[in-house]
Order: structure tokens, then C-alpha cells, then sequence
């Protein structure tokens, strides 16, 4: 019996820096070890609380940085998976936000980031490029080159898986 999936609010944030990387995390399914996934930082929308308010909280608990300015929703996303155990229906509103290259700071994460985060790194456009481990969204490297090629959307506009 398939178990309905549950309906997740969520933000991503693009935290690009001024040498045009940008930040993501690894993450590890325990029951899928051996997949590898990169993703940018975000997570789930709480009751009450403005995506914007959202994804300054998840910055600030997912890296320490508390002052940025928070661009503008540049894209939505919408994925429904299984992880951890529990069927996900992720919807997702993505921000940009141009920052100073900085050192992370991971003690705010949750317990369950520590079990599902493996590490983190800075990436450029030709690590996206040449990467062999999934990226969130998959055309993450593409959707990139085009954010710095032709500029931030007028618009939020809907990406693939």
C-alpha cells in the first residue's frame, strides 16, 4: 500500500560569492548510502512563517551568516521522493543571494541534518560542469550558467528535478 506523501513548504537559497561559487551541502539518504546528492541550503517553511523569514532562518541555522541581503525567488521546484524513511512532496521556492566568500559555521544544524549532511564545499561553474554526483535541481550546472550569463529572471520560473 503506497503511503501518501507528505506536502513539504520548502525555500532554497542560492548563497552565491564574489568569486561566482556557490554553496552546497552533501547529502546521504541512510538508506541509500551510496548515492551521493548536492543541494543548496534551505529546508522546510514553519507554520507561520514567510518563505523570505524561512530562508534567512535556514541560512542562519545552516551556516551561521546572519547578514546578507536576501535576493529575490528566481525559481520554483517541485519534487516528490522518498527519503529517510518518508515520502517527500517537496515544493520549493528558490532565492538568490550574493555574499562574501565565508567560512561555514554547521552548529545550528538540526539532529537530523547531522545525520544526512556529509559536508559542504564552494563550487564553481566548471565543478557544476564536471561533476559525476547528482545536483539539486540535476540542471543545477546549466541553470547556473545561465544566472551568470544572463542575469537573474525577472520572474521565478519553474526547473526541472
Amino acid at each position: 500500500m503506497d503511503i501518501e506523501p507528505v506536502i513539504r513548504p520548502t525555500v532554497r537559497i542560492l548563497l552565491v560569492d564574489d568569486q561566482d561559487r556557490v554553496l552546497l551541502f552533501r547529502g546521504q539518504d541512510p538508506d541509500q548510502p551510496n548515492t551521493r546528492f548536492w543541494f543548496p541550503t534551505g529546508g522546510g517553511i514553519k507554520l507561520g512563517e514567510t518563505p523570505r523569514e524561512a530562508a534567512r532562518r535556514e541560512v542562519r541555522e545552516e551556516t551561521g551568516l546572519t547578514e546578507f541581503e536576501l535576493g529575490p525567488h528566481i525559481w520554483n521546484r517541485r519534487h516528490v521522493f522518498t527519503f529517510y524513511g518518508s515520502n517527500q512532496d517537496v515544493r520549493e521556492l528558490w532565492f538568490f543571494a550574493r555574499v562574501p566568500a565565508f567560512e561555514i559555521e554547521t552548529s545550528g544544524f538540526s539532529e537530523e541534518e547531522r545525520k544526512t549532511i556529509c559536508e559542504y564545499r564552494w563550487w564553481s561553474q566548471d565543478d557544476l560542469d564536471n561533476t559525476k554526483d547528482l545536483l539539486t535541481p540535476r540542471t543545477l550546472a546549466s541553470l547556473f550558467q545561465n544566472l551568470l550569463t544572463d542575469g537573474l529572471p525577472k520572474h521565478p520560473v519553474d526547473v526541472p528535478i
